[in-house]
C-alpha cells in the first residue's frame, strides 16, 4: 500500500507530467508555426524595419542635402533589413537536407560515454528534433535579431560623411555589427531547423565573434576623443551586448553538451 506521502504527490505527478506533456506539444507547434510562417515573418520584418528606418532618416541630426547623403543612411538600414533573411536563405541552400551531413568524429562535447546511431535510427529516436526545451533555443535566436536590431535603431542616430568623424565611424561600425550578427545568428537558426550536425559548433563560433566584435568595436572608438557622455553610453551598450553573450553561453552550452535530444539530433549518438 502506498504511504500518505506518496498518495499525496500522486497527483503533484500527474499535474507535472500533463504540465511537460503540454510544454512539449506547445513547443512543436511553435516550430511548426515558424517553419509555415516564414515567408509572412519575413515580411512583416521588411516592412517594420522599413518604417521605422524611414522615421530615423528624416529625424538624422545631420539631415541628407545630397543624393550622397541619401545613400550614407539608406545602405546601413537596407543592410540590416536584409542581412537575417539572406543568413537563412544561404543556410537553406548550403544545407538542403540532412541526410548529405553527418556529424563529426570530433566533438567538443566528449564529457560521457556515447553509442553512436545510424542517421535512419537517430531520425526514428523520440528525441529527435529542433523541440522541447531546444524549441526555446530556436525561436530566442530569432528574438536576438530582433532586439538586436531593436538596439541600434533606438541606440545609434544615423549620420552622414557632414557629421564628425566618430559620429560617422560608430554609425557605420554598429551597423555592421548588427547586419553581420543578424546575418549568423540567422544561418545558427537555418541550421538549427534542418537538423544540421553543424549547428552546436557554428553556435559556439557566433558567440566568439559577437564577443570580438564588441572588443573591437570598444577599440576603434577609443582612439577618438568621446566625450565621457557618449563614452559611457557606448561602454554601457557593448557591456550590454558581451554579457548577453556570455549569460547565452553560461545557460546554452550545458545544455547543448548534456542533452539527450542535441546529442541524437545533431551528433546522432546517445548515452551508454
Amino acid at each position: 500500500m502506498l504511504s500518505r506521502m506518496e498518495q499525496a504527490l500522486v497527483p503533484v505527478r500527474s499535474l507535472a507530467r500533463k504540465s511537460a506533456a503540454s510544454a512539449f506539444e506547445r513547443s512543436k507547434a511553435a516550430i511548426d508555426l515558424v517553419n509555415q510562417r516564414l515567408v509572412t515573418i519575413a515580411l512583416i520584418w521588411l516592412s517594420a524595419i522599413g518604417l521605422v528606418s524611414i522615421v530615423r532618416i528624416v529625424l538624422s541630426p545631420t539631415p541628407p542635402q545630397t543624393f550622397l547623403h541619401y545613400l550614407e543612411l539608406t545602405i546601413p538600414y537596407l543592410l540590416v533589413a536584409i542581412s537575417p533573411i539572406a543568413g537563412f536563405l544561404i543556410a537553406r541552400a548550403a544545407f538542403p537536407g540532412r541526410a548529405r551531413f553527418r556529424p563529426s568524429s570530433v566533438h567538443f562535447s566528449a564529457y560521457g560515454k556515447w553509442s553512436k546511431l545510424r542517421p535512419i535510427e537517430a531520425l526514428r529516436h523520440d528525441s529527435f528534433g529542433p523541440i522541447g526545451f531546444m524549441a526555446s533555443l530556436v525561436i530566442g535566436m530569432l528574438l536576438n535579431v530582433v532586439m538586436r536590431t531593436g538596439e541600434f535603431l533606438l541606440a545609434v542616430p544615423p549620420l552622414t560623411s557632414a557629421a564628425p568623424d566618430w559620429g560617422l565611424t560608430l554609425f557605420w561600425l554598429m551597423a555592421a555589427d548588427t547586419v553581420m550578427m543578424n546575418f549568423f545568428y540567422m544561418v545558427c537558426f537555418a541550421m538549427a531547423l534542418r537538423t544540421i550536425p553543424l549547428f552546436p559548433k557554428m553556435l559556439l563560433y557566433v558567440w566568439m565573434i559577437d564577443v570580438m566584435l564588441q572588443l573591437g568595436i570598444a577599440r576603434t572608438m577609443a582612439q577618438f576623443d568621446l566625450s565621457p557622455t557618449i563614452a559611457g553610453a557606448l561602454g554601457t551598450l557593448l557591456d550590454s551586448n558581451i554579457d548577453k553573450v556570455l549569460i547565452s553561453a553560461a545557460i546554452w552550452l550545458p545544455y547543448l553538451i548534456l542533452s539527450e535530444r542535441v546529442n541524437v539530433t545533431y551528433r546522432h549518438r546517445v548515452a551508454t
